[in-house]
């Protein structure tokens, strides 16, 4: 489990331990700061300690808040784009050795929704988003010869500090639980064969893992 604190995955670790599943590994990273040096440590660790790696699943992402490209502040658009682009692209090319690796790997990005990336005011986060997108259909076609598969996964609007950022007036009793997506994320990272690579998967109306096919 990689994230940038420290108490947050301690506490994701003990509910592992708690449940009676294999144990978990903790590795703090911030994604901000972490250099291609940083990465290529990790991914060697990596095949070091576990001998390949089966899967990744990208779920960060900043937002600085609505706001008009006009009066965006430049510190805090390199920022988005850093944590929300350019990590994953370090990300990914230094985990490629591990993930090859593997019988067959399955990279998962957590997409927002497609139409979000040209609306007026979601700035940096908005671009970061198309990229994305657009990178996931390269690395598809690209690894088309590889046993890695790449995808997205857009889901419904999520009841998070993340979501509340962009809309303050929303009721969260409206909207989305993340844990109902654990099910499905388990589930395409187990099944989504190379047929699903290059694909962005809207799931806005949660499913249960077996209505995915």
């Amino acid at each position: 489990m990689l994230g940038r604190r420290v108490a947050a995955l301690e506490k994701l670790y003990d509910e592992i331990e708690a449940s009676g599943a294999p144990q978990a590994a903790i590795y703090p990273l911030s994604l901000e700061g972490a250099t291609p040096s940083d990465y290529a440590e990790l991914g060697a660790r990596l095949i070091d300690q576990c001998g390949r790696l089966d899967g990744i699943v990208h779920a960060a992402g900043h937002l600085h808040g609505l706001t008009p490209i006009e009066h965006f502040p430049p510190e805090e658009w390199l920022r988005t784009l850093q944590i929300g682009l350019n990590a994953p692209f370090l990300l990914l090319q230094a985990l490629l050795p591990a993930l090859r690796l593997s019988e067959h790997a399955r990279v998962l990005f957590i997409l927002d929704d497609g139409e979000r990336s040209e609306r007026a005011y979601w700035g940096a986060y908005g671009i970061s988003q198309a990229a994305l997108r657009a990178l996931i259909g390269m690395l598809a076609k690209e690894w088309d010869n590889e046993p890695v598969s790449v995808l997205g996964l857009v889901p419904a609007p999520l009841r998070s500090n993340f979501r509340r950022k962009a809309v303050v007036t929303e009721d969260p009793a409206l909207l989305t639980d993340p844990a109902r997506y654990a099910p499905l994320v388990s589930w395409l990272l187990a099944h989504a064969d190379g047929a699903w690579s290059g694909r962005a998967i809207d799931a806005r109306a949660p499913a249960k893992p077996a209505e995915a096919s």
